[in-house]
């Protein structure tokens, strides 16, 4: 006869932890990827904790790289735009570039904030609650494997 493990969802978390994986969640609304970051460092000993704030860490370094692929973009299209203006012509024709590229950055970076903002809500509200909620995509990479 062999013992199954228990999943990691029946063991009880402390509360201490409850409050360090909420804390990683909430910080990244005002810290970025420092918050998360710092709290994965500081406490390594926990799986619970180290799984919510590498999740958070995870996310905020994806939208960090999202939003400079987007201002690279509308940089790159700018650039473009004024290279393609003949020389010494002073049109009255707005850059179309910045009409183009300006509003889908700016859409890209604002409907991140707004997913940052509700991952952070809903997920910190379910780490406090001691449960081992995943973000879309994100969750599976840092589920510890005896989950």
């Amino acid at each position: 006869m062999s013992i199954q493990p228990q999943p990691l969802a029946a063991t009880p978390v402390a509360q201490d932890e409850r409050t360090l994986a909420f804390l990683a969640h909430l910080l990244q609304i005002f810290s970025g990827f420092i918050g998360p970051l710092v709290i994965f460092c500081v406490k390594q000993d926990s799986k619970f904790v180290r799984f919510h704030s590498l999740q958070a860490l995870i996310w905020q370094i994806c939208f960090m790289v999202l939003t400079m692929v987007c201002v690279l973009g509308f940089a790159v299209g700018m650039i473009t735009t004024i290279a393609n203006q003949p020389h010494g012509s002073h049109s009255a024709e707005p850059p179309v570039g910045f009409f183009v590229f300006f509003p889908l950055m700016w859409l890209v970076i604002m409907g991140g904030w707004v997913i940052n903002l509700i991952l952070a809500i809903v997920y910190g509200i379910k780490a406090n609650h001691g449960e081992w909620a995943q973000y879309p995509i994100i969750g599976k990479w840092v589920l510890p494997k005896d989950a």
